[in-house]
């Protein structure tokens, strides 16, 4: 069955389960701070961190979760558009995720900076923690692929095993990117990276009109 995986597919499972292991066996905190995207203002930043941080993953689930939705969507976007148009779409979700994050993070911090100055000295924890905190994770290229999926297979229906529900995949899509935004907005100090989520999709969608456009969608 692996085998038959395409082969872009194939290798980003490969490279993400060995810098899933190389975190446990090098240790978290060092694999964290070099390959982790940071908060672009802070000393830990490094450019490379936009493409690194998409291969690295906090826990087991996490990866998992992530593996599981790549091989459902990439299998047969991939099949699709061919290895080097699949890789760039993936490369593109997750680099513009990482943007749109950090973007939102830059507004938190100039809130944090003037709640400072006006005398919060609570803000200046949170503000530490915004310089420190790393993301890790996949999933706003994920979000991407399904965005995707749901453009070019729209009437395609999608059975998730918890909730069990079936919808057609374009009901999916605008369900997920709508409570994406809401957590976003009602939980932006939580530990998941819901713009990050919103910002493949976003990216994902503009490609795909791109695509379109120029009459390059299948080639």
């Amino acid at each position: 069955m692996f085998n038959r995986i395409p082969p872009v597919v194939k290798n980003l499972i490969i490279i993400n389960a060995i810098m899933f292991a190389a975190t446990y066996i090098i240790g978290s905190n060092y694999m964290y701070e070099k390959l982790a995207l940071f908060f672009f203002e802070s000393p830990l930043f490094k450019p490379y961190q936009l493409i690194t941080h998409m291969f690295m993953h906090g826990d087991i689930w996490h990866i998992l979760f992530n593996m599981y939705s790549l091989f459902i969507f990439g299998c047969v976007l991939e099949h699709v558009w061919g290895g080097k148009k699949f890789l760039l779409f993936y490369l593109v979700t997750g680099i513009g995720a990482a943007l749109i994050h950090s973007g939102v993070m830059y507004l938190e911090a100039i809130s944090l900076q003037n709640a400072l100055e006006a005398g919060n000295i609570a803000a200046n924890i949170k503000l530490t923690q915004l310089y420190t905190t790393p993301t890790v994770g996949a999933s706003g290229a994920i979000y991407g692929l399904l965005l995707a999926y749901g453009m070019l297979f729209p009437n395609n229906v999608m059975q998730l095993i918890f909730p069990p529900v079936a919808l057609k995949a374009k009901y999916f899509v605008l369900i997920f990117g709508a409570l994406e935004l809401l957590l976003g907005i009602t939980n932006s100090g939580g530990s998941i990276a819901h713009f990050a989520h919103l910002g493949g999709m976003i990216f994902g969608y503009f490609l795909i009109m791109y695509w379109k456009k120029q009459n390059r969608m299948y080639y």
